[in-house]
């Protein structure tokens, strides 16, 4: 097929724009032994040139299968039985290897729901990078860079320099998640695949990527399929808007009329379920002693091992906090600013370098090995990526008992648990055994959620837990985590970079940028009069802010 120009192509006064990608009547079979049999049923829908297509759904509706099958990267086990895939006119589902590899950066691109599985843990972000360029183009080592290090500038990566030379582990999951976005840019592809880009951004560099995808499409015409559970993303962002239900299309048309007049019960269902900004009334918490009390806490990396060459990188710095039984308290903050550091130095899952913290009035600080026990039952974190803080060679039950049988739980009662837990999570109990890599994304996280209240914890730290999570599913583990957090009268520390999600669970809510507190205080307080200037630039950020959902 002959490469497309779009400049020839530009729709005209007199004609419409070019159907860039198109799917037609696609049927996708699930193996046997599935809970339905098919992933995707009869699906069609088309994206043109310059505009942007949002699939919506729950968690396992189909949503991201689709995108497989448009990049030919549909795993073993799915079939195409049905249907076909057009890229500018060409069958991608009878496509060669060759041919697709060939199409990938150059005519297509995708960015992945989680960057930790699309990145070489091995390889230097600027090389992962680099590897695409001197596949797809021709320039030289020098122009490549130059290149390289201004779209880590445009996605608003710090100091690019260090970042062309760091590897995915050194940095933070938002940080991570640019580097996918910048790698899927970098070739100004004709049709760009967002499989959740933004889950893991702040809502600043949210912005700035939803701008960014924006200014893409106002050059080169780039038509985009996006993926995502965040309505606030889709009133910003969508031209049309397609919805998914198990597989089937239940519902399709104009942002406006999907968003604010819906058809479809479902999509009603989904639209009641997206948290306000505005934040809710909640109890007053009791503050008689507290679960966990954080002291000045201080974390600095030191890189370079060469003298001369070593530099100092302050995560954190004189952060001090507290929970209290019964209390949600809320770190927000940009990607970077420290807000999972502090959270980790708390769980004592690294050292931190300043401070003190106190456990039922006990410092545990310096604690080491066994004594260390007692703390660690007592405090449970929900993680931000659950691929990878589940073992993949581990069923998820496995996974979920292991807590409790290290502290001596019986296994038949453990087992008991995992299978309640799992329909508090709204996942089936006989689920248990199988493992991570069968679920999606949004169904690992809420794996991760059951088997950190598998142990019972007094203190929960969530790092952005329902992050993954679709809004009706996301409301539901908000709706349990309050219900737990009243019946066991436990305190939660709550990361997030979701405001909606912060306003409607914190009693208090810390900011932080830079690795130091800007604001503090009662939600109400900071959401509705915020007195720094951070913190207004955050909420004004916010997508979708002063969108009615569902309005008629």
């Amino acid at each position: 097929m002959r490469d497309f120009d779009f400049k020839t192509a530009a729709p005209s006064a007199a004609g419409p724009a070019t159907t860039v990608l198109a799917v037609n009547n696609l049927t996708i079979s699930l193996p046997a032994g599935a809970d339905r049999p098919h992933a995707i049923r009869h699906a069609s829908l088309d994206v043109r040139q310059g505009e942007i297509v949002c699939l919506l759904g729950e968690s396992g509706s189909g949503k991201s299968v689709i995108a497989q099958a448009v990049m030919g990267l549909l795993p073993a086990s799915l079939k195409a039985v049905d249907g076909g895939i057009e890229l500018l006119g060409e069958d991608v589902l009878t496509a060669s290897p060759d041919r697709i590899r060939q199409l990938r950066g150059e005519k297509m691109a995708m960015v992945f729901q989680e960057p930790m599985t699309a990145l070489n843990p091995i390889m230097t972000c600027g090389a992962q990078v680099d590897e695409m360029l001197a596949q797809h183009s021709r320039a030289g080592v020098g122009e490549r860079r130059r290149r390289i290090l201004e779209i880590f500038a445009h996605v608003r990566l710090p100091e690019p320099e260090r970042i062309y030379a760091s590897y995915p582990h050194q940095l933070s999951g938002g940080q991570r998640q640019r580097i996918v976005i910048a790698m899927a840019l970098i070739l100004k592809p004709l049709l760009l695949i967002c499989d959740e880009p933004t889950t893991a951004l702040d809502v600043t560099t949210q912005a700035e990527i939803l701008k960014l995808i924006r200014e893409l499409q106002t050059e080169s015409g780039t038509a985009v399929l996006f993926i995502t559970h965040d309505f606030g993303v889709v009133a910003e962002i969508a031209d049309r808007v397609v919805v998914l239900r198990l597989g089937d299309m239940v519902e399709q048309g104009a942002k406006l009329q999907v968003l604010q007049q819906p058809r479809e019960p479902y999509t009603r269902m989904l639209l009641a379920a997206v948290p306000a900004l505005v934040p809710r009334t909640r109890p007053p918490v009791e503050k008689a002693y507290p679960l966990l009390d954080a002291r000045g806490i201080g974390k600095t990396y030191v890189t370079g091992s060469w003298p001369g060459r070593k530099r100092e990188v302050r995560a954190a710095s004189d952060v001090s906090l507290t929970v209290h039984p019964g209390e949600t308290v809320g770190i927000v903050g940009e990607s970077g600013s420290g807000k999972s550091t502090v959270a980790r130095c708390v769980a004592r899952l690294i050292e931190p370098t300043a401070g003190d913290i106190f456990a039922g009035g006990r410092s545990v600080a310096k604690a080491r090995g066994r004594a260390l026990y007692p703390f660690r039952r007592g405090v449970q974190v929900v993680f931000q990526d659950p691929y990878r803080s589940l073992d993949p060679r581990q069923t998820v039950g496995a996974s979920i008992v292991e807590g409790p049988l290290n502290f001596g739980v019986p296994y038949a009662q453990a087992w008991r648990r995992a299978e309640e837990l799992m329909t508090l999570v709204r996942l089936r109990p006989d689920a248990l055994n199988r493992y991570p890599s069968e679920f999606s994304g949004g169904q690992r996280q809420r794996i991760s959620i059951a088997r950190a209240l598998a142990c019972e914890p007094q203190v929960l730290i969530a790092d952005e837990a329902v992050s993954a999570l679709d809004v009706s599913v996301q409301a539901q583990i908000l709706e349990l985590l309050d219900d737990i957090q009243q019946r066991l009268r436990i305190g939660i520390l709550f990361i997030t970079h979701d405001l909606r999600v912060a306003s409607q669970i914190c009693d208090r809510v810390i900011v932080m940028r830079r690795g130091a507190i800007v604001e503090e205080g009662a939600i109400q307080d900071v959401f509705l009069s915020p007195r720094h200037e951070y913190t207004r630039a955050l909420l004004a950020a916010a997508p979708g802010r002063g969108f009615a959902f569902g309005a008629a």
